[in-house]
């Protein structure tokens, strides 16, 4: 059974950097493709980032330069290290792995 738990969340100053992490269990961990995802209340959910198993990287226009997503394929966890976070960086962050399988989300406040 596919399990994602993501990790890191909290309360952070605008400027401020965190880290979350996302552990994965299943064996297909190394050869998918995985996602961050956020969502505010109310708002649809918004891609952030990708990483394929080969380690190629894309990001959102909002957090390129600013987020780095990377993978360690040997301990089944993706990782999300947010720098110079913004009050409009808060939101609920989710782990998708394949399009198909969601972690429960870790939350993320950047206070002004």
């Amino acid at each position: 059974q596919v399990q994602l738990v993501e990790s890191g969340g909290g309360l952070v100053q605008f400027g401020g950097s965190l880290r979350l992490s996302c552990a994965v269990s299943g064996s297909i961990f190394s050869a998918a493709t995985m996602y961050w995802y956020r969502q505010v209340p109310g708002k649809q959910r918004e891609w952030v980032a990708a990483i394929t198993s080969g380690g190629s990287t894309n990001y959102a226009d909002s957090v390129k330069g600013r987020f780095t997503i990377s993978r360690d394929n040997a301990k089944n966890t993706v990782s999300l290290q947010m720098n110079a976070l913004k009050p409009e960086d808060t939101a609920v962050y989710y782990c998708n792995m394949i399009s198909l399988y969601w972690g429960k989300g870790t939350l993320v406040t950047v206070s002004s």
